[in-house]
């Protein structure tokens, strides 16, 4: 390709809405230009990265077995009303109608979609197993739409659904498809972490997330760094403290801690550690009637150290909240506490379940608020001063330093961006469509299912977030928009340089180099300027005085510097380096 055929167009600045890297190199580099509220225009220089990664999951995919469809944007909405997503999927989903007064729904996944082809045409174990995908356009109604295609309404996924006889062999068909994604970003030259993760709304029972590694990441993997064990915030384990319960040295006191309704506050006006405190969280869960009205509401107290925060995943696996919670409102903490909060405390509760964490439950002489305003309660004991929870159970969010639940280590914490995530759904949507297959028996039998889902222009973004500098994005080669560029200083100007320059496009387009000639007659400083913004990995400059010594310029994004070589070992050089 040679830049006067293709289009550039690079911004000196960000616009002023850009918040995260990968959002400002995208709008200055111009691979995006916005449309509207998290709906992008993929430019050329775009495009060509997201079709890379494409391709590069198709051909992975492919090689795991997986058959390629494509399955409509717009579907109906009786299948999501078989499985009560229709409902229950809330405003993020798109619903539409047609002429006709219809209901439709602009897809974010097709669970839903393929289970209707699965029951329409695998019939018979013979059948099994399949594991149909696609790269298709999703739309999800973000309240908020920011980061750019981050987290964008409109963006493309890759996702594919398994299809198996029992449970044995959907774990195959999930570990074949875990082994695909580990070569897909293998071969995309990302940093990343496989990680174990809650399932989620989707549902199911065993799921992990793919993690590329970034600092500016939204996700805190936890992660041991001296054995294999890592997870998500969300499902990471928070062991017990070892030993037993340190006997109790005070007597319970009433502190006055006028003003002082947090934790940080009273640990400091008591001068205590914070992690003498415990903090109260007020939840409520509703029983309800048929047509949805509230009969009545279950008031829990959940307890946790003061420097620890509750997890709200592992609470809603609390037997009692699996069916959905809230947090109190004002009005219910001050009638089964008689205080506002900033001062409430397990101590004196009638009707109210107590939950305690872990570490709280292993905790003596702790500090907790005595359900009255400005005072506190110290030298708070189980088993003296108040009984013994009616649950014990892992509540909070791990934090560095926790014991590994592998008993290998410590665990660690990084930031990392979700771009890929695998799901063992069982039975889920296979009972609720009914989409069965006739055994060896004869006899009908439900499909396991398994769904797995790349998120292409997030792992776009995603790698620019892992790979950048102070000068523009820093691409790997395998996705990059081009793999190398050739700058001729003067090409315009000197007969020399347009010849050495369309020689080496030439040799370099015959060995199957991703190339691009920079034939625009831009100024040095503006055009490595535009190239080190776009990131190609590989540059080669050219110029009257290099070529009467025989010489061009190489410089790989990542160095520090250029490196002079004769132009007749420029194409080895290239090929050495690309092959590394």
């Amino acid at each position: 390709m040679k830049a006067t055929q293709f289009f550039i167009s690079t911004l000196k600045d960000a616009p002023a809405d850009a918040e995260v890297v990968s959002h400002k190199l995208m709008m200055r580099a111009g691979f995006i230009k916005r449309l509207g509220a998290g709906i992008y225009n993929y430019m050329p220089m775009g495009l060509r990265v997201i079709r890379k990664v494409e391709n590069i999951i198709r051909e992975e995919m492919n090689r795991a077995g997986a058959v390629e469809l494509l399955m409509p944007v717009v579907q109906p909405a009786e299948l999501w009303q078989e499985t009560g997503r229709f409902e229950k999927m809330g405003p993020e989903l798109l619903r539409v109608k047609d002429r006709h007064g219809r209901d439709f729904i602009i897809q974010p996944t097709s669970e839903e979609v393929v289970t209707d082809i699965a029951r329409q045409e695998l019939r018979s174990y013979r059948q099994l197993p399949k594991n149909f995908y696609h790269i298709q356009t999703k739309f999800r109604d973000e309240r908020r739409p920011r980061f750019g295609v981050m987290r964008g309404r409109e963006f493309t996924m890759k996702d594919a659904y398994s299809f198996d006889r029992d449970a044995e062999s959907a774990g195959r068909s999930y570990d074949a498809m875990f082994q695909a994604y580990c070569r897909i970003f293998d071969r995309m030259g990302l940093q990343y972490r496989a990680v174990a993760a809650d399932t989620g709304a989707i549902g199911g029972d065993r799921s992990h997330e793919f993690q590329v590694i970034a600092d500016t990441g939204e996700d805190a993997i936890i992660y041991c760094p001296t054995s294999d064990y890592a997870a998500n915030i969300e499902l990471a384990e928070a062991l017990a403290p070892q030993g037993a319960r340190p006997s109790a040295t005070q007597s319970m006191a009433k502190v006055p801690t006028p003003g002082k309704s947090t934790c940080e506050d009273v640990a400091a006006l008591l001068g205590l550690p914070l992690t003498q405190t415990v903090k109260s969280l007020v939840l409520a869960a509703d029983e309800t009637d048929d047509s949805g009205a509230v009969i009545k509401s279950q008031i829990w107290l959940l307890l946790v150290r003061g420097d620890h925060d509750l997890n709200e995943v592992k609470a809603g696996k609390i037997e009692g909240l699996k069916n959905g919670w809230r947090f109190a409102t004002a009005g219910e903490i001050v009638e089964h506490f008689g205080c506002k909060p900033g001062y409430l405390g397990p101590i004196g509760l009638k009707g109210v379940k107590i939950v305690a964490d872990r570490t709280v439950a292993q905790m003596a002489d702790f500090v907790c608020g005595a359900n009255e305003a400005d005072f506190h309660l110290s030298g708070v004991n189980w088993g003296c001063d108040l009984p013994e929870p009616d649950l014990v159970a892992d509540i909070r969010n791990v934090v560095a330093g926790d014991l590994s639940p592998d008993g290998k280590g410590v665990l660690a914490i990084q930031r990392g961006i979700e771009v890929g995530h695998v799901f063992y759904l069982g039975t889920k949507y296979s009972k609720a469509m009914n989409a069965t297959f006739l055994d060896e028996n004869g006899k009908p039998a439900l499909m396991e299912m398994g769904c797995f889902g790349i998120g292409v222009t997030r792992t776009v973004a995603a790698a620019i977030e892992q790979g950048h500098d102070a000068r523009g994005i820093i691409w790997p080669d395998a996705i990059a928009p081009f793999t190398v560029v050739l700058c001729p200083i003067g090409m315009d100007r000197s007969a020399e340089v347009k010849t050495a320059a369309e020689t080496l496009y030439a040799e370099l387009q015959a060995l199957g180099v991703d190339v691009l000639l920079d034939d625009r007659g831009e100024r040095p400083g503006a055009m490595f300027a535009d190239w080190e913004l776009i990131g190609v990995p590989h540059r080669v400059v050219l110029s009257d005085r290099g070529l009467k010594e025989g010489q061009v310029e190489y410089q790989g994004r990542r160095d520090e510097a250029a490196t002079k070589l004769a132009l007749a070992d420029v194409v080895a050089h290239l090929k050495a380096r690309l092959k590394a």
